[in-house]
């Protein structure tokens, strides 16, 4: 279907793009914590989409511990959002086509519906 992204198929990607949607950065751990996953797959996960251009990776420092800032960028935003558009539309195309092959309730003049 158009407008789907096939690097948001996977759930922990969408999650994570998702989460830095709504906010202007998030340190790395803040992240891991809301996906619920182990800082490897974060950072695996993390690597692809900025691969693939939807995330920024920043390093520094605080004190003297070194800290990793995540975000997402333009790019990753649009994608989103368009993901997420063409998910809703394909759920309401979906709940369109049932309500249209729905028996008619009222067809045996009980309501009941075939074998009721």
């Amino acid at each position: 279907m158009n407008g789907l992204d096939p690097i948001l198929h996977q759930p922990t990607r969408l999650t994570v793009l998702a989460f830095l949607s709504g906010c202007q950065e998030a340190e790395f751990s803040v992240v891991r914590d809301y996906c619920q996953v182990s800082d490897s797959v974060l950072s695996k996960t993390a690597a692809g989409l900025e691969t693939a251009g939807y995330l920024r990776a920043r390093k520094g420092y605080v004190g003297k511990r070194p800290r990793t800032w995540l975000s997402a960028t333009a790019q990753g935003r649009a994608v989103l959002a368009a993901h997420l558009g063409a998910l809703q539309q394909m759920a309401a195309a979906a709940e369109a086509a049932g309500s249209a092959s729905a028996p008619d309730e009222g067809a045996d003049g009980n309501g009941a519906g075939a074998g009721g």
